[in-house]
Formats: structure tokens, sequence, C-alpha cells
């Protein structure tokens, strides 16, 4: 019988970005170097005499757990409101320390896809994949490119320590060529702030189009309506970060009012800097198409990079 999963949240995370496995990917480069030819045999016999050790959580764990901590709220017959499926470029032979740790930790994730060194990005369709976590840049861009669902490349702040209360889901997000299309930000870049904001004021009324993530947050809206508590009580927390200010900041609460999205906060800062907010905001993730962003947030929350389609006009 067919797993429907419509109204389930579906996470797709490398077991790179759960896991931190740095030492194993530096033990299969240090042999690669060595001797090539027998770089995957030697990395193969590494993770089987390894498989049962711990693994330390990567950069994407905490999200993970409290997203699946969210299924205690699931009423009997129904569906999970979230599912995970890992997955990973190793082999199954060489991939069974990762389950064996999700099996440590109590993890409730039946579903992983081992691909032995191709691309998973892949097999996200047949998994019914809304967000795709990743470490690998390819990987990445190939499911941006193929608009299969959103991706961002984590990245981990120094000496993270999540401290977030136990219960919630903090998720913030960047707006134009992010939750919206590139459309406004070529305008910017091209025409620079001055006819950006006339644009955007003469505009407010019309919706802007979905960007490479709006599918992903109407999924979690729709997650939080599945939840048995007020919206305003919901333990999933979103919230907008952008450099946008008045008068371009209308329109941005226009189209997720269109979308029949509940934001919980917003911050239109008009160039003040991002990491002050999302440190306060204390954000499992932030996801951000720009570098110049990242930088600084990356300092203080874990982060996705958003990749612009290869054959976008912002990669120029």
């Amino acid at each position: 019988m067919a797993f429907n999963l419509e109204n389930t949240l579906v996470i797709g995370i490398s077991a790179t970005a759960l896991f931190d496995l740095s030492k194993e990917d530096k033990f299969f480069e240090k042999e690669f170097k060595k001797d090539p030819e027998n770089a995957i045999g030697a990395y193969r016999a590494y993770m089987l005499k390894n498989e049962h050790l711990p693994l330390k959580e990567g950069i994407g764990y905490p999200l993970i757990k409290a997203l699946l901590d969210l299924n205690k709220y699931k009423k009997d017959g129904d569906t999970p409101l979230v599912e995970v499926v890992i997955m990973s470029r190793n082999s199954p032979d060489t991939g069974v320390i990762v389950l064996n740790n999700i099996k440590k930790l109590n993890l409730n994730i039946t579903r992983s896809a081992f691909t032995a060194g191709e691309s998973s990005a892949d097999y996200l369709d047949a998994f019914g994949v809304d967000l795709f976590l990743t470490t690998n840049e390819s990987d990445a861009q190939k499911v941006i490119d193929k608009k299969v669902c959103a991706s961002a490349i984590l990245s981990i702040p120094p000496e993270y320590k999540c401290d977030i209360p136990e219960g919630q889901v903090r998720i913030a997000f960047d707006g134009d060529a992010v939750l919206f299309d590139e459309e406004s930000e070529l305008v910017y870049k091209k025409d620079g702030i001055e006819a950006f904001h006339e644009k955007e004021n003469s505009s407010q009324d019309i919706p802007m189009n979905e960007g490479p993530f709006a599918s992903f947050l109407k999924k979690l809206a729709g997650l939080q309506e599945r939840l048995p508590m007020k919206m305003e009580l919901s333990p999933v927390r979103i919230a907008l970060v952008t450099a946008r200010n008045s008068p371009s900041d209308i329109r941005v609460i226009k189209t997720l009012r269109h979308w029949g999205v509940y934001v919980d906060e917003a911050f239109f800062l008009g160039g003040i800097e991002k990491s002050k907010i999302l440190k306060a905001f204390k954000a499992h993730i932030f996801f951000d198409d720009q570098d110049v962003h990242l930088k600084t947030s990356s300092l203080v929350v874990p982060c996705g990079k958003v990749l612009y389609p290869s054959h976008s006009a912002l990669n120029k």
C-alpha cells in the first residue's frame, strides 16, 4: 500500500549534515592521495571496523531532532507530521555506522538512500522530499536547477551549541531569491535602490512570484495547521529576516497573506546586519542566498546557503 505524504513535511538530509563525519572523510582523502586504486577498499575496512562507534552531532541534528519531536502531536490514524530521509553517498555496507547512530539516539528515521558515490539529488522526488539539506554543493545545485524541492548547503557556526527551548522549532528565511523569485532583486542589482523601492511600492498589491523556498514555507504552514494549539502558540516559529525596508515591506506582507502563510516575526532591516536579529531569534537554521549576509550570520546560527539556478542572471 502506498504511503501518502501529501500532508507530511518531508526532510531529506545528507548523513554528513546530520552527523559529524569529518574524521571519516579525512581518512578517505588521505587514503586516496596515498593510493587511489585501493582507497575505497581501505575506507570500507575502516568503516566496518568502526561502525559501532558513536558519532558527534552534525550541523543539522538539532533541527531534525526538533522537527521529529513534533510527531508527538500526531493523532491516531493520521500520517506523521514530519518524516526524515537520510541521503548518503556511502554504500549500504559503509553506511551502517549512520544507521547504528540513528538507532542509538532513538531518532524515528526509517527511510534512507545509500548511493555509493552517486548523487543523492536524483532520488529526492521519489521520496517526496520538500527540503534537502546537504554539505555537497554539486548536489544542492542539481536540485535547484531541476526544481525538485528546496535545497541549501549547510554551514556551522564556530563552537555552536543549540540553546533553543526544547519543544520548539525556529526557522528564519530571507525574502528575495529565497521565498520570492529573483525579479525584485534583479531590479535592485541593475537599477539601484530607488528604482527598487519605486517598483515595490507601486506593485504592493501584486503578489510576488514564488521563489525556491516558497513551497517549503507553505508546507511548513500546513504543518502548523495540523498542530492542536492556536497558531500564535505554535511550537513552530517562522521568521522573515530581510534587508528590505519601507516602502518595500508592504508587498512582502501582502504576498504572504495571499499565499495563506502565517509568519510569526518579520524584520525589515534596511541594510542593518542580520546576525544580531538571528542570534536573538535563536534560529535552528536561517536560509539566505547572499554571502555578504551569510558571512556574519553563520557565526551565530546554523545557516543554509540557497544557490541560484545555473542560468540565473544573479550569478553574473
